[in-house]
């Protein structure tokens, strides 16, 4: 039996609305890193983007250095590696090798071959031990699948060439990685988007190569023991249970606050049957959707922040995260100011503000007019009322007329 941790998505150096995530990165890997010891893991796998940005901060690389660091401490003898996804600078993830292997530390930006363009399995076939210093399983790691990295298809491939060139990638891959091992049990890697995984809308690119949009799950083989993917920030498994997402540390956008962020646990028996478990993590930010459902009034906002009950006196850095959805009856010139003035007399952090107008009822249709027959305050009004809901009032009118007038 071999047990290892997977996890992904990680995005150091993210921030939100301008607000730095660092605390909340350092909480979470903090748990990571306790997890990782209390389970006595053989492996950690990271699957992709690590960082957030393909020119990651000072900050984000120095505490992706600790971690590794703090991880190794706690897990002497495991088997660490990190693989590069689409947000990751694959160059910087390769550079300190050399300084990474002194600390027994695999980091794998892109798909390395040899000189006869076959699969370099010394850089991606890696050992797992267990406790005994055994080999038990082995790790096939495999980074975002760039357009370079991916066989060029022939004339006689039907449907998608890059989602074809994928899947031969990954076949070549287990091909030469069975072909060392046998039939012991094997894990993949991957940071794709796989067919069926739920999206977080507004967090996650599309991303596969050339335009596409998601692979399917069969691109993996059946016989193999468990595939550690990351892309998609809400843990999940698509296409059968050794398929998985482990998820990202902490929410990335609105729609991720009620997912449970955290890493995924995996036991691999010696003849490669797998078992998952999501272990949650506890959030160091509140990250709060107000109203839970539907919109607040304006004159609501200050009452509803109060029922939450919030800690009059937290650390900058752990100040909640806000966000406020309103409703407006007419137009809604000032609102950020006003909304802005209320949520200063708390210790909160406003990171978005949706607006709901009231939806205007659909105008029965007309004959086109060209624009030469129209007046310019007629067009006015109709963009007026379209985007606030309501009739311009006489002061607008009046405003535009001076408007009109100086052109």
């Amino acid at each position: 039996m071999i047990r290892l941790l997977h996890t992904a998505d990680w995005h150091l150096g993210a921030a939100l609305q301008g607000w730095p995530r660092e605390a909340e990165h350092r909480a979470a890997i903090y748990q990571l890193i306790s997890r990782a010891r209390e389970r006595d893991v053989d492996a950690v796998v990271i699957a992709g983007d690590v960082f957030d940005s393909l020119n990651p901060s000072a900050e984000a690389q120095r505490l992706l250095y600790e971690t590794l660091r703090d991880l190794r401490a706690a897990c002497p003898r495991a088997t660490l590696a990190l693989i590069a996804g689409n947000h990751d600078p694959a160059g910087r993830l390769e550079a300190p090798r050399a300084l990474f292997e002194i600390a027994g530390v695999y980091s794998i930006g892109v798909i390395a071959r040899r000189e006869g363009g076959g699969l370099d399995l010394a850089t991606h076939l890696l050992p797992i031990r267990a406790a005994s210093g055994a080999v038990a399983a082995h790790l096939l790691a495999l980074p975002y699948p760039r357009a370079a990295d991916l066989p060029i298809a022939g004339a006689e491939v039907t449907g998608s060439p890059i989602v074809w060139g994928v899947r031969e990638l990954y076949r070549e891959a287990v091909a030469a990685a069975r072909a060392k091992i046998g039939d012991a049990p094997l894990v993949l890697t991957g940071h794709l988007h796989i067919a069926s995984g739920l999206e977080s809308e507004g967090a996650e690119r599309r991303i596969l190569v050339g335009g596409e949009h998601a692979a399917p799950p069969d691109i993996f083989p059946a016989d193999v023991a468990y595939v550690a993917l990351g892309h998609l920030h809400r843990p999940q498994s698509v296409g059968r249970e050794t398929i998985r997402y482990s998820g990202s540390l902490i929410p990335m956008s609105k729609t991720e606050i009620d997912y449970p962020h955290g890493v995924t646990i995996v036991d691999i028996d010696a003849a490669g049957r797998a078992k998952a478990e999501h272990v949650p993590f506890t959030r160091s930010v509140p990250h709060l959707r107000l109203p839970a459902r539907g919109a607040l009034a304006v004159s609501e906002i200050e009452a509803a922040i109060v029922a939450r009950g919030l800690d009059q006196e937290p650390p900058d850095a752990a100040r909640p995260f806000v966000h406020l959805s309103v409703k407006v009856d007419g137009p809604s010139a000032g609102l950020k100011a006003e909304v802005d003035a209320i949520c200063d007399k708390f210790p909160i952090r406003l990171v978005s503000l949706a607006v709901e107008r009231p939806q205007a009822a659909p105008a029965a249709p007309i004959a086109p007019l060209r624009l030469a027959e129209r007046q310019p305050v007629d067009l006015f009004r109709e963009a007026f009322e379209t985007t606030h809901g309501v009739a311009p009032s006489q002061d607008h009118l009046r405003f535009f007329d001076q408007i009109a007038e100086e052109e």
